[in-house]
């Protein structure tokens, strides 16, 4: 059996050994690195059952009210203090995950702009007759217009001219 697996179950093995299976049981009997490993839990755990917390001062209770009420007193930290201390003591904000969020939105953003820049091709322009082209010009020429309208008005008074004259 594998000791890697074998030292994941000492803690149950230590705690509840009917829970464990046979095959580990008997391994970590002779195994002597997972024996001894079983052994220093069981020294750790009965360090633990022994040590006694500490009593605290008479004066503990009074010593933080008066140390709270200074800090409730006290000017709020300003942004920089703030950002230092989150830094020093840390949050409940796992910043990792959001960066990881971040770095993965901003990866989409410029990969998708970059394929869109990739596939996008210029467009080609759609040839016309060379007829079109001219009426065109002529729509936009008002210039033309004029001088037409004008030939038109100097015909047309020629005509109205020759016939008065017959």
């Amino acid at each position: 059996m594998i000791c890697r697996k074998v030292k994941a179950n000492l803690e149950n093995l230590l705690f509840d050994p009917e829970s464990v299976p046979a095959d580990v049981r008997s391994h970590v009997k002779e195994c002597t690195a997972c024996s001894q490993e079983l052994a220093s839990l069981e020294a750790t755990m009965s360090l633990m059952d022994e040590w006694a917390a500490p009593e605290p001062t008479p004066y503990f209770d009074s010593k933080l009210a008066v140390r709270l009420r200074e800090e409730q007193r006290s000017e709020p930290a300003g942004l920089l203090e703030r950002m230092r201390a989150r830094v020093l003591f840390g949050s409940n904000v796992h910043l990792r995950p959001i960066a990881v969020g971040a770095l993965a939105l901003l990866i989409i953003i410029g990969g998708g702009t970059y394929a869109g820049l990739m596939t996008s091709h210029p467009a080609t322009p759609v040839k016309t007759s060379a007829t079109i082209e001219d009426l065109k010009s002529l729509d936009d020429n008002a210039q033309v217009f004029q001088q037409l309208n004008a030939l038109d008005q100097n015909a047309q008074d020629d005509s109205d001219n020759s016939s008065n004259d017959l």
